[in-house]
């Protein structure tokens, strides 16, 4: 019996020739990842009397959750979080103003390569299965251990297969089509599982759309999930990477049994939103024409790269936010902003009314730069929408592309973008 890309990864940081779904095993770690909020598992070091962590060049911190500090205690936190930095002597840290969001950051650095095992205590660690790497989020306490020992253990998941095949429509994009899984699977679908996404239409994906999809993964309960990396993954990392890293390029064998095997057709795909309160309370963009906004919000680790500021700035140039509406943009990271900049794309937003926010994960987790007052609308291209996520208790978030975020905007209603470009 052959072994997925996910078995296959955990086979080697494991030392075992195989293993299969429900085995557990102890893998060795290949990159540790965090933020400012991981200051809780610096303090665990601390509570566990490590001096030294297993390999500093192999951890990744960025400032990215409470960036700029709203609060005194945010920065507080980030002085902390500096000077456990500086104790460690973590070799890749991204003070506020030197980095970005951690998911579009890391990759964007080089710093995750294919057959990576990554762990990190961010539940969308999972993004880095763009690249063919098995990325995976724990607790403060797990990711600890993991810094201290370079090692983690962990149950075998079994894989789910989601095979794209057909033409994509105008306008539909990589945050559509995980919408549209989420819709299937429903929140629990796929639990403590790996989802492999896998198809002819994977190739023509931008490896944008690829993290994109891969980030929300993590919304219908997996454990992970995974691209096989290809020539697009060559490319991205050509000029990231460097040249002696060891990349791992696996795919699934094809005697593989998957647990559940899935087959879309993008045909039948169109521009998909996520109502309240659920991530997987999906329909189309086109039925929900009624739904007027007070918010849009463009930006956070799922949708804030510059192929998702590039689509938002089609729609609208020329055009203006509705009055009514307030509308931030969060470029992903610095580098993201500043090529945005140059495209005159940031110029695009400012002239139609929109607010330019730095990279920060603020509005995405209800903490700052953007929450929503009572029973206030927002349409947003972040990855969770649950009740009181982006402020009050009392509001409603809808979760769409960064297309369709744009075209709402300047209409102030849920809109399909389909619609003001026809």
């Amino acid at each position: 019996m052959g072994m997925t890309i996910v078995e296959k990864i955990l086979a080697r940081a494991s030392g075992l020739q195989q293993v299969k779904p429900g085995q557990f095993v102890t893998a060795k770690v290949d990159k540790i990842i965090g933020h400012d909020i991981s200051l809780a598992a610096f303090r665990e070091l601390e509570r566990m009397s490590a001096d030294r962590v297993f390999d500093p060049e192999r951890i990744a911190i960025t400032c990215d959750h409470f960036v700029p500090s709203p609060t005194v205690n945010a920065a507080n936190q980030i002085k902390e979080l500096g000077e456990y930095i500086k104790k460690y002597q973590i070799k890749h840290y991204f003070d506020v103003g030197r980095g970005g969001i951690c998911h579009a950051l890391f990759p964007e650095k080089g710093l995750i390569w294919p057959g990576d095992v990554v762990v990190g205590s961010d539940s969308h660690t999972c993004t880095y299965g763009a690249l063919g790497a098995l990325g995976m989020g724990m607790g403060s306490t797990d990711v600890a251990a993991a810094m201290a020992l370079g090692e983690v253990w962990l149950k075998v998941p079994e894989t789910i297969r989601i095979n794209f095949t057909g033409q994509r429509n105008a306008w539909t994009t990589g945050k559509d089509m995980i919408l549209y899984i989420l819709g299937k699977t429903g929140t629990n679908g796929a639990l403590y599982k790996a989802l492999e996404i896998t198809g002819d239409a994977v190739g023509g994906l931008h490896m944008d759309e690829r993290f994109t999809i891969c980030n929300m993964a993590i919304e219908c309960g997996s454990k992970t999930a995974v691209i096989a990396p290809d020539d697009a993954t060559r490319e991205y990392l050509a000029g990231r990477v460097p040249p002696d890293a060891k990349l791992r390029f696996y795919n699934s064998d094809p005697d593989v049994v998957y647990s559940v095997d899935y087959v879309c057709d993008l045909s039948e795909i169109e521009p998909q939103v996520a109502c309240p309160h659920s991530p997987a309370n999906v329909c189309p963009a086109a039925n929900l024409s009624g739904v007027t906004i007070d918010q849009a919000v463009l930006g956070s680790c799922t949708n804030g790269r510059l192929t998702d500021l590039r689509a938002a700035a089609r729609i609208m140039e020329g055009r203006t936010v509705k009055p009514g509406v307030r509308m931030i943009v969060v470029p992903g990271s610095q580098e993201i902003y500043l090529a945005a900049m140059r495209e005159g794309l940031l110029e695009t937003f400012v002239r139609a009314g929109a607010l330019i926010s730095p990279p920060t994960c603020g509005p995405c987790f209800g903490g700052h730069m953007g929450l929503l007052g009572d029973s206030e609308v927002a349409i947003s291209s972040t990855n969770r929408n649950f009740t009181g996520r982006m402020g009050s208790v009392n509001s409603q978030i809808y979760l769409a592309s960064p297309a369709t975020v744009a075209a709402s905007a300047v209409t102030g209603r849920i809109c399909d973008p389909r619609e003001v470009t026809a």
